[in-house]
């Protein structure tokens, strides 16, 4: 045994005989021969293999983790190798690779999966550290070493539970009690992922050390509260489509543990907000199977696992809907990389799929940090118009300067789009700062998170106030005039006396955008903007879109100096990304000093070009 790791054993076994104290908690006892007791304990494989022998798709599922884990045993075993300052894509290697092998060693028994969980856990346990700067990392790697501790405990080599539950206990539970950690008290996902993390560690290892799980176990139920909060009044997730993924799959996989291995989850699940978050996420999903695109993220989507959970809470199979297309593809490798999958198979497991019905709502509104607007004619119809409408904050984590865009689709094409989220390698190798919130900061250079990349409205050329925040003021969900509104003017705060921007679906069949503002005492340049994929033909307060067979027409009111414009995508900077096959069109006016004045946009798709009509009402008026 090399030195280090004869070190860290000593003191292990130390810390073993100082902590091992009786256990005094209410909760169950979970005593020696207590293993496995997270999300899947002994004898529930058979509900599994139940359902895999009764339901194709479910057999798909099940054979696609076989078939990742078989694909595994070729590769080399893990290496700390870190990626600028984070250990992270190493750690989520480990999640993926010993939750996979783990599932496919309790699902089939053969011991090569066995085999080689056992050389990955003792791969990292022998790390000298699991990178606690950078914490998400020591969080998942935890996580990982857990699951399979606990999963594969009769079954291990004696070096591999020891040293993993070493590794447990040293690199990642107590680290995360040396000092102070500011995701104990945050709203984002780090909350979510750390307190996860930690939590597993604590339930995989608790009948050698009670006293320290108990501690760790405690302080996640006063803490990812706070997280969860983030979700209320309605389920938005203030940070997108991408992250929603992250932070609130690792509170599902939170939830399910404790309320496993405890007993319950001490009420957590119906905290206001969370629980309506699937609905948020369904509506997330677009017709042409991207997602609304807003923040750090960017625009592909996948397979869920944490909704399947939704579905079952709630007993509502209708969450699934958007889900339900990827279930319906051949092909299940695009699965083979979700760290989390196998726990579809325990959370879907009492869902049958042609439960999955189609929704009744076609709209979905919801307040918070990050307030949503989001619009459809169609949820079976691929070529479907759809209209989502965002308002919030730029200094809501991980935000940009985005507060009043929108993304629309039509005829099965994207029109007005999202650039998406920025590597943070590609920045932090630079020496930048790319995570500062106050009105100054280096984040606010970069054109995939500045205000010059959105389809919003640009005033002087200046940038969106970070300090202000727009709320969605009224909204209709009638089929026929489905809209959203939003006061808009604290966000152009010393830019424009007031504006106000309203988005509707009208008639099922093309959307207006409508901006009212009022100018300050001096004559100023406002900038209506729109990313999109199209080829671009400017005409006279017009623009025809077009997307090989598809045309789309943008048709604007608004006063008579206005100029069509078409902007570039290219990087600004040298450290910005490149924007291939996109362009920013819209047009450019100034306004006199002290002047109310309007802008109404319509994009039009082809089929509706006939019936599309200005509206001609004030917002005030919808």
């Amino acid at each position: 045994m090399p030195l280090q790791s004869k070190l860290k054993f000593i003191i292990f076994l130390f810390l073993a005989l100082s902590c091992n104290k009786e256990k005094t908690s209410t909760e169950p006892d979970l005593s020696e021969d207590g293993h496995p007791r997270i999300l899947l304990l002994k004898g529930e494989e058979q509900q599994i293999h139940d359902l895999i022998a009764s339901d194709e798709t479910w057999a798909k599922m099940h054979f696609a983790i076989l078939e990742k884990s078989n694909d595994l045993l070729g590769d080399p075993v893990l290496e700390r190798v870190m990626t600028g300052r984070r250990l992270l894509s190493v750690s989520r290697e480990a999640l993926k690779r010993i939750f996979f092998l783990s599932y496919s060693y309790r699902m089939t028994g053969d011991e090569k999966f066995l085999k080689r969980a056992d050389e990955e856990i003792l791969a990292v346990s022998r790390f000298s550290d699991w990178n606690p700067s950078h914490f998400l990392d020591v969080a998942e790697m935890t996580m990982a070493v857990a699951i399979g501790y606990d999963w594969l405990y009769e079954d291990l080599s004696e070096r591999a539970r020891l040293e993993a539950q070493s590794a447990i206990l040293m690199l990642g539970l107590n680290e995360s009690l040396n000092g102070t950690h500011w995701w104990l008290t945050s709203e984002n996902n780090w909350n979510q992922v750390c307190n996860a993390g930690m939590v597993y560690g604590a339930l995989a290892i608790q009948e050698d050390f009670p006293d320290v799980a108990e501690e760790i176990v405690d302080r996640s139920f006063e803490s990812i509260p706070i997280a969860m909060e983030a979700y209320q009044p309605d389920g938005v997730y203030p940070e997108g489509y991408g992250y929603w993924g992250y932070g609130s799959g690792f509170n599902i996989m939170f939830l399910s543990a404790v309320e496993k291995a405890l007993g319950n989850d001490r009420g957590l699940s119906s905290t206001p907000g969370f629980i309506e978050t699937g609905h948020f996420l369904k509506h997330m999903i677009t017709p042409t199977g991207g997602n609304f695109t807003w923040a750090d993220c960017g625009t592909g989507t996948n397979l869920k696992p944490a909704m399947f959970w939704f579905a079952e809470k709630t007993n509502d199979p209708s969450v699934l809907w958007s889900e339900k297309r990827f279930l319906e593809v051949s092909d299940f490798d695009g699965f083979k990389g979700i760290r989390d999958l196998p726990a579809i198979m325990i959370w879907g497991k009492n869902i049958p799929l042609n439960n999955i019905t189609e929704p009744a709502d076609k709209f979905w509104m919801g307040q918070g940090p990050n307030p949503i607007a989001m619009m459809r004619s169609s949820w079976t119809d691929s070529k479907a118009v759809y209209l989502g409408f965002k308002a919030g904050s730029p200094s809501v984590n991980h935000g940009h300067m985005d507060v009043g865009s929108f993304m629309m689709e039509a005829d099965g094409r994207r029109w007005a789009t999202d650039l998406g989220s920025q590597n943070y390698e590609s920045l932090e190798s630079l020496g930048m700062s790319i995570f500062g919130k106050d009105q100054d900061a280096e984040r606010w250079t970069i054109f995939r998170m500045n205000t010059y990349s959105h389809n919003v409205l640009i005033v002087d050329n200046e940038q969106q106030r970070v300090n202000g925040y727009a709320k969605i003021d009224k909204s209709s969900d009638e089929e026929n005039f489905m809209f959203s509104v939003s006061d808009i003017s604290s966000i152009y705060n010393g830019q424009l006396k007031n504006a106000t921007r309203g988005v509707a679906l009208k008639d099922l069949k093309y959307t207006v955008i409508r901006d009212e503002f009022e100018t300050l005492d001096k004559t100023t340049t406002v900038r209506w903007n729109m990313v999109t994929y199209s080829n671009v033909i400017l005409g006279d307060k017009e623009a025809t879109l077009n997307d090989g067979s598809k045309i789309l027409r943008l048709k604007v009111k608004g006063p008579g100096n206005i100029e069509m414009k078409t902007w570039s995508t290219a990087p600004t900077n040298n450290y910005d990304a490149e924007n291939p096959g996109t362009i920013m069109v819209g047009f450019e006016c100034e306004i006199p000093a002290n002047t109310k004045e309007s802008f109404e946009v319509l994009l039009v798709p082809s089929n509706a070009n006939d019936t599309a009509n200005f509206l001609n009402l004030k917002l005030d008026e919808w």
